[in-house]
């Protein structure tokens, strides 16, 4: 098993950027792919961003290429969603998740079997 704990989020300008924390416990971080999702109130939860077991290899929703970078410290145990030039629309819950099924990236949330709590992210204009 592995406990999952977002952190980071919080409230900034248009523009602004933001670092989100994912922090693992129990098995090792490194043998589990990991992925960031997002859920606005009232609408459907989203992919945004996946990295492979390995991390030499990320995949990103379109709308956040470019702005958005996920990365990994595995010494840490820690997953993390760096994001720049962010907009209202990017404002949501966002959930770091995890699976031990498979190695490479993916944006299907059924794939993943672990989560984390959540944490909200809001875009002021």
């Amino acid at each position: 098993q592995v406990q999952l704990v977002e952190s980071g989020g919080g409230l900034v300008q248009a523009g602004g950027s933001l670092r989100l924390s994912c922090a693992a416990s129990g098995r090792t971080f490194s043998n589990y792919a990991a992925a960031w999702f997002r859920q606005a109130p009232g609408k459907e939860r989203e992919f945004v961003a996946a990295m492979s077991r390995s991390g030499d290899s990320t995949y990103y929703k379109n709308s956040v290429k470019g702005r958005f970078t996920i990365a990994r410290d595995n010494a840490k145990n820690t997953v993390y969603l760096e994001m720049n030039s962010l907009k209202p629309e990017d404002t949501a819950e966002y959930y770091c998740a995890a699976s031990d099924r498979h190695s490479h990236e993916s944006e299907y949330a059924a794939d993943y079997d672990y989560w984390g709590q959540g944490t909200q992210v809001t875009v002021s204009s």
